[in-house]
């Protein structure tokens, strides 16, 4: 079969493909095309989730009726006035997103200028466009197109549900809103909810107020500020705590100067960031903005424009993983503000409950005729004693406790004083404004696992020799995997070696572990390594032994607690790092404020 040139208007369409594959990559076009106009007003629209109707409507410079009528040739772009491709300043500059989207639709422009006396108009429909001529319209511009794929249909087959698209167009636009507080964006659809976010102005004040619009307040209660730089690489945004995760990365937002962009190498440092404080399954919610260089960034290397290719990732990779994790540790033991409010729903009693009369048929009224309050080990603490005899039942407690159990409970202290211990897993501790509940063994875990790491990057993690080595019968492939990174393992102080098929043999272990502990310990630590595959860095590797380590080593649930004990492990948590969460990314406490236990009863 001869060569033979394609038809221009098939190529139009096969170049539509790598640019407009959906309604919401036409919409993010069309929107950064007026951010580049200069637009202070983008109101934007779709029909149908973008299939029957796609709209922008912006009050930018506006076209002239020779820009125009060039607007929608391929490779006529106004982004790169100098031709230099190594220092894009704009969000768009491939110079086919208008002929592409109006090769796969009927497409229609309105624009003016502040110097014309009237708009101008222009239509492309199946290739062939109309000339351009007058009409009425506001400074600015106005881009239609309709009947999206109607000329392609097997490209519209692929299209997902009405509802689907509407809702991947919604997340684009709230995206670019993002990026731009200064910028008023409206957002109408016929199906789903719309938004009409007006202009904050410019600064962190109006960032935090479009971060509040597009994500609610919580987030805001729920984030903490961050600000780092690195070698001109610049990082600000805001950062949701752990506690306050997802499950699902859909409401992570990143920028690289202004544009938004879905870039892997951001995407695994914020992961990253958050390793030590979220299980697997969970994702932190975030916006993050990277400012650097044009010539330090190639913003050329996606036909949609949504990844980016850093000169130095590794500097990029390590300032986001770097100024995240210094910041989560300054916040200590904060958590998210939105689990009192869950716990208040929780414990709610069912609307129209009414307590049932005791069976004596006692009469509240008559004082001499009320019953007698139990007394003995189980009853509770009468209100005019002293808070720590609640205590009594825990005084023949084993005193393994966390290290400085001497401590005096302290009611001013961030975490309070604690009160009571409840099923013997949880600590009820009193803070100067409300009540905290502290699971004790996900809160010793993290005060463990960060002791840990601390001495690993000092002297070492400290190990002793087993008088007589344990076996540790285990699959074939789980004993060869901890076989395989028994180096790394030495380095935590676990010395292993093989020990037939399917047996490990343990020589050496860490100084703060049992005997009793070191089968379970060995096993769990080839499920992690079966879980991950070793497809991991070492310290990230070792990390995961440690916290492994920690979790064997930490206060379980069901052991019961002095006051002394409690009272220290709340300290202790006050001077850790990320206490606020476990090495799985649980939280370690709930905190209830005094107005959520007035709204609990009633009271408000």
């Amino acid at each position: 079969m001869p060569i033979r040139r394609l038809d221009p208007l098939l190529v139009d369409r096969i170049a539509a493909g790598e640019v407009v594959e959906r309604p919401a990559a036409a919409m993010k076009e069309l929107i950064e095309n007026a951010l580049d106009a200069g637009a202070r007003t983008i109101e934007a629209a779709i029909e149908a989730g973008g299939r029957r109707l796609i709209r922008v409507a912006d009050d930018g410079r506006g076209m002239d009726a020779a820009d125009l009528a060039l607007s929608v040739e391929r490779h006529a772009t106004s982004k790169i006035p100098d031709g230099d491709l190594t220092a894009i300043a704009t969000f768009g500059f491939r110079g086919e997103a208008l002929p592409s989207i109006a090769s796969v639709s009927r497409l229609e422009i309105r624009t003016r200028t502040a110097a014309a006396a009237n708009a101008l108009k222009l239509v492309v429909e199946d290739g062939g466009k109309s000339a351009v001529a007058p009409c009425a319209g506001p400074v600015g511009t106005r881009v239609e197109a309709r009947d999206l794929f109607a000329a392609t249909p097997a490209r519209l087959k692929f299209l997902k549900s009405d509802r689907a698209e509407a809702s991947a167009v919604a997340d684009v636009v709230r995206r670019l809103a993002l990026g731009r507080p200064d910028v008023r964006f409206s957002f109408a659809t016929d199906i789903g909810a719309g938004f009409d976010w007006p202009a904050c102005g410019a600064g962190e004040t109006a960032l935090a107020e479009r971060l509040r619009q597009a994500l609610g307040p919580d987030f805001a209660a729920n984030s903490l500020e961050i600000d780092a730089a690195r070698e001109g690489v610049r990082l600000t945004g805001r950062i949701g705590l752990p506690t306050f995760s997802r499950p699902n990365a859909l409401l992570q937002y990143l920028f690289v100067n202004g544009r938004a962009v879905r870039d892997k190498t951001l995407a695994g440092a914020l992961r990253a960031a958050y390793l030590d404080c979220l299980s697997a399954d969970r994702h932190c919610v975030a916006a993050l903005f990277v400012a650097c260089a044009p010539e330090t960034v190639d913003v050329n290397v996606h036909p949609a424009k949504a990844e980016v290719r850093f000169r130095d990732p590794g500097l990029v990779r390590g300032l986001v993983v770097g100024g995240i994790r210094q910041r989560l540790a300054e916040a200590l033991q904060r958590a998210a503000s939105t689990g009192g409010s869950a716990t208040v729903l929780a414990m709610r009693p069912p609307a129209g409950f009414r307590p049932a009369a005791p069976s004596g048929g006692w009469d509240w009224r008559n004082s001499a005729a009320a019953p007698a309050l139990p007394r003995g080990p189980a009853a509770a603490a009468s209100f005019a004693e002293p808070a720590q005899r609640s205590f009594a039942a825990f005084a023949e407690a084993p005193a393994v406790a966390p290290e400085g159990a001497t401590q005096a409970p302290d009611p001013a202290a961030p975490l309070g004083a604690a009160r009571a211990q409840v099923h013997k897993a949880y600590i009820l501790a009193e803070t100067p404004d409300g009540l905290v509940i502290v699971d004790q063994h996900a809160a010793h875990e993290r005060i463990v696992y960060e002791a840990l790491k601390r001495q690993r990057e000092g002297r070492g993690v400290e190990r002793q020799a087993l008088l007589h080595p344990v076996v540790v019968d285990l699959d074939p492939d789980e004993a060869a995997r901890i076989e395989a990174h028994a180096d790394d393992l030495a380095a935590l102080g676990l010395v292993v070696e093989g020990f037939g098929a399917g047996a490990i043999l343990v020589r050496e272990a860490p100084a703060i572990l049992s005997q009793d502990e070191l089968p379970a310990l060995v096993r769990d630590l080839a499920a992690d390594l079966a879980a991950e595959d070793g497809a991991q860095s070492l310290a990230r590797r070792l990390d995961r032994f440690l916290a492994t380590f920690a979790c064997h080593h930490s206060v379980r649930s069901g052991r019961p607690m002095k006051p002394e004990e409690m009272n220290a492990l709340l300290r202790q948590m006050e001077a850790t790092p990320g206490s606020s969460t476990c090495n799985h990314g649980r939280p370690t406490f709930v905190e209830l404020k005094l107005s959520d236990i007035e709204r609990l009863f009633g009271r408000r």
